[in-house]
């Protein structure tokens, strides 16, 4: 591993240490829990674990190399000319049942249409949310897709957070633009089927995404077909109509099993979908419980299923269906939908039939003539898509391997890089590297496994844009990401520039096949390890505290890294605030020798004399050019390495906070950013994982305070309630953040009777009413008004207790638009000596963005009688 990339992923490692727990419970058979827990126990990760962990999160997928029977199946699907796209609004709301079976048993091309990127969800296996959540959960449905066989898309809709009804969601959506996204995909995709995942006739049933992603789809489905409907996009493809609309309806709509069993589903199509795949040897479902549990971050590992298995859906629109497995019956799905192609479909129905396991080179001959005839067609729409399925077959077939690594991880526009390439054919098949990029005229002879290389050198661009997710280059809006490249609209990944073109002839037909330039490396421990060719600014910097709270007139010290991406990186850095904020000194110089290599620089910070909120940013120049990006890396097993450049920008607060109590004991639920709010706010903070929880461990900490889903995902909790509740009961006080209402580790999660539901106030900016104004919690040592709920992000609050115990009082009321009172957002119960505090409000969204009202109304819950 090259030095300066381990340097940018110290962070992530940290993060990946603080929530291992969570994290190894959900990604791993729970009966090996116990053997890795004696890891955890004192926040002291062994070396080997540790490094094992790090070398398996840097893994990027090898090249794919298919077995006979795998080939064989890509033969199948380059039969078969249908097109099937699913559409709903978030990760892991597709039905990979439904897509495997399509992909793989119908050999449609299908795909998935998700509007959002799941940005608003929560992170059960680290602390990265809202965009980075967002990055995460994109890559986990690439992965997904990987593994069912579907095809990937999104609009620029972004998830920004749990939607009542589906008027909110639209208005917030900008319900033309995400319309315009999702015309587009259909026109480019031309699906002939079209399924969705919710049902448009029932809004207030379920979140207000899922509905409006069908409401959307009804509106699409005509408009797709209009060429007065967004003109500029026909510029590039036609407009068109799928032939069905269909509802993928299950027992979830009906309430219940139950009452699904007893519905009349006379009138739905009867899909059976359990059906076992010899050619892959795994059932449908076993397929699917794979892809389905690449959604990791959402702890949605699905075990795989065999036997029978039924997929029930409701025609909308389009012409009704005789067969009732067919969902492309009257639609010819055939080479002869093709000008031309009935003899394409011929001959490869012939490869079919001869096709030899132990030999598929035997097949390039005739794969090679279909190419040729596919390349004649006029329809420029399957042209382009069956042209890369032949292509990938023919290589695959013959053995044919084509590979180009870059000398280097990283590089920045205008940089040169030397890259290997490697050639090789392995089968008696005839073939000729006629040209690589930048190298014409090289007619090296490629003999049955021989291998050939060579290095070429090329420059990269000076315009080259930065490795980054294309959808977060601009500054969006809170339901819109921005994105004005028609082109670039429902692209899944960040867009990667940098391939080389091989040129290889077989028999008297030159074929091109790109490869995308990587960068690979040896590990002692994984052995060949992958990532991908990142481009990346001269010099990124970071702000160390992304937050930064000043509760008097004090100056404070603001750490800044400083990463250089060129040798010899040398220029000044300027930190910037807004006018009543004073900084010092007003830049400082830097000078990095080696690519890689940083430093960390200081500026003394002295906040304005009244309360406010402010962005800070860092700059730093060099020639004249300023360079203001961030480098965030995200590195999970499960996922490729993500390189995400943003403003390196932090929020700086001055707030009027006083505090009670001096130490806090932590214990990290799903894991959240909280520890550090409260280090900021002053308290000394220390993590305790269950297994160190005592009587004795507790002494001398003012207060207890359990994250996000702990109850949900510490089962271990269990063994320790009663310690902790005793600790209430001599004078402390415990503070429990939300759970989810199912999967529970414990059922009295309070000393009292306490029951969790799924009541939440969405609207961040829901007025709160104050149901005892004379309660300390409200008074003391911060006296709180409706100020201090405002500028609240992202909810407000969720799963709300509904029922308690008289031993509780209610804080806090309030309530979204058209719906009743809330005041299950903040309970509190004296117990003993102490008091026990059981809260749904955000506080794991607030503290971390810096909302001075959060700060002051956690002061006061954890100053309770002191």
């Amino acid at each position: 591993m090259k030095k300066g990339f381990i340097d940018l992923c110290i962070e992530s490692i940290q993060r990946l240490k603080q929530s291992f727990k969570s994290y190894v419970k959900i990604c791993l058979p729970q009966k090996k829990l116990s053997h890795l827990c004696p890891y955890v126990v004192s926040n002291k990760i062994n070396l080997f674990v540790f490094t094992f962990l790090f070398s398996f999160t840097l893994s990027f997928a090898q090249p794919s190399k298919p077995t006979s029977a795998e080939i064989y199946n890509k033969l199948e699907k380059l039969n078969f000319l249908g097109t099937a796209l699913y559409i709903a609004a978030h990760p892991d709301d597709e039905n990979t049942r439904l897509i495997s079976f399509l992909a793989n048993q119908k050999h449609a091309r299908t795909g998935y249409l998700s509007l959002t990127r799941g940005d608003g969800g929560q992170n059960l296996i680290g602390l990265e949310l809202r965009e980075q959540l967002g990055v995460i959960r994109t890559q986990e449905l690439i992965e997904a897709r990987k593994v069912d066989g579907g095809e990937q898309f999104f609009s620029r809709a972004n998830d920004f957070g749990y939607s009542k009804m589906p008027d909110e969601t639209l208005e917030i959506w900008e319900k033309g633009k995400v319309l315009q996204d999702m015309v587009w995909v259909i026109r480019k995709f031309r699906p002939d089927v079209i399924i969705n995942r919710f049902d448009h006739r029932s809004p207030g049933t379920t979140h207000g995404h899922h509905t409006s992603s069908a409401m959307l789809t009804q509106e699409a489905w005509d408009l797709a077909a209009d060429p007065k409907y967004e003109p500029k996009q026909l510029e590039y493809v036609k407009t068109w109509r799928p032939d069905r609309l269909l509802f993928n309806t299950s027992w979830w709509f009906f309430g219940s099993k139950e009452n699904f069993e007893k519905a009349d589903k006379s009138k739905l199509i009867n899909l059976q979908t359990g059906v076992y795949n010899p050619l892959l040897g795994r059932s449908n479902q076993e397929i699917a419980a794979l892809s389905r549990s690449k959604h990791r971050s959402q702890g949605f590992g699905s075990t795989g299923q065999r036997g029978d298995d039924m997929e029930y859906l409701e025609l909308i629109k389009g012409d009704d269906l005789k067969d009732k497995q067919n969902l492309f019956e009257g639609i010819d799905t055939t080479w002869n939908r093709v000008k031309g192609g009935k003899p394409v479909g011929d001959t490869i129905a012939t490869i079919l039939k001869n096709f030899d396991f132990k030999n598929p080179s035997a097949s390039v001959p005739a794969l090679v003539e279909v190419y040729v005839m596919i390349g004649k067609l006029e329809d420029k729409h399957w042209v382009a898509i069956k042209q890369e399925e032949i292509k990938n077959i023919i290589a695959i077939c013959s053995g044919l391997y084509l590979e180009a690594v870059a000398e280097q991880q990283a590089v920045t526009p205008g940089s040169p890089l030397k890259v290997k390439w490697e050639a090789i054919n392995r089968s008696a098949i005839q073939m000729v590297l006629e040209s690589i990029s930048g190298q014409k005229d090289i007619t090296t002879p490629l003999d049955n496994n021989v291998n050939q290389s060579g290095e070429i050198d090329i420059r990269i661009k000076e315009n080259t844009n930065y490795t980054s997710p294309y959808w977060l280059a601009e500054k969006g809006t809170s339901g819109m990401y921005r994105v004005d490249d028609l082109q670039k609209i429902g692209m899944p990944d960040i867009i990667r520039e940098q391939f080389v073109d091989f040129n290889v002839r077989i028999g008297n037909v030159s074929i091109p096949f790109r490869r995308e330039i990587v960068y690979k490396y040896n590990d002692p421990v994984m052995g060949e390890v992958y990532q991908p060719l990142d481009i990346i600014p001269a010099v990124t910097t970071k702000i160390l505290n992304k937050v930064q709270l000043f509760t008097n007139n004090k100056k404070q010290t603001v750490s800044i890294r400083i990463q250089a991406g060129i040798d010899n990186c040398k220029g000044d850095l300027k930190f910037e605030l807004p006018n009543g904020w004073k900084v010092t000194p007003a830049s400082i110089p830097f000078d990095l020798s080696r690519k890689g290599s940083g430093t960390t620089v200081v500026f003394e910070v002295t906040p304005p004399t009244t309360p406010t909120e402010a962005t800070a940013k860092s700059v730093a120049v060099i020639n004249g050019k300023e360079y203001d990006r961030e480098l965030i890396m995200i590195t999970y097993p499960h996922i490729v390495s993500q390189q995400v450049l943003m403003p390196s920008t932090a929020k700086f607060t001055k707030a009027d906070l006083k505090i009670r109590g001096e130490k806090i004991a932590y214990i990290m639920g799903a894991g959240d950013n909280v520890p550090e709010s409260l280090r900021q706010m002053g308290y000394e903070v220390a993590l305790l994982t269950p297994e160190g929880i005592s009587a004795e461990s507790l002494k001398g900490f003012d207060a207890v305070v359990l994250g996000i889903r702990a109850y949900n995902v510490l089962d271990a909790l269990v063994f320790k309630q009663q310690i902790l509740f005793d600790y209430v009961k001599n004078g402390g006080n415990m503070v429990v953040q939300y759970n989810t209402t199912g999967d529970l580790a414990i059922k009295e999660l309070a000393p009292y009777p306490l029951r969790i539901s799924r009541d939440r106030v969405t609207e961040e900016n829901a007025r709160v009413t104050f149901l005892d104004p004379s309660h300390p919690v409200l008074n003391y040592p911060n006296k709180l008004s409706d100020k201090d709920f405002k500028g609240w992000v992202q909810e407000q609050g969720l799963y709300y207790p509904d029922q308690w115990g008289p031993e509780f009082v209610p804080i806090l009321s309030s309530h979204d638009k058209g719906e009743e009172a809330k005041k299950g957002g903040l309970l509190v119960a004296k117990y003993g000596k102490g008091y026990y505090i059981y809260t749904g409000l955000s506080f794991f969204r607030e503290l971390p963005e810096g909302v001075s009202g959060a700060y002051r109304l956690m002061a006061n819950i954890i100053g309770l009688g002191k």
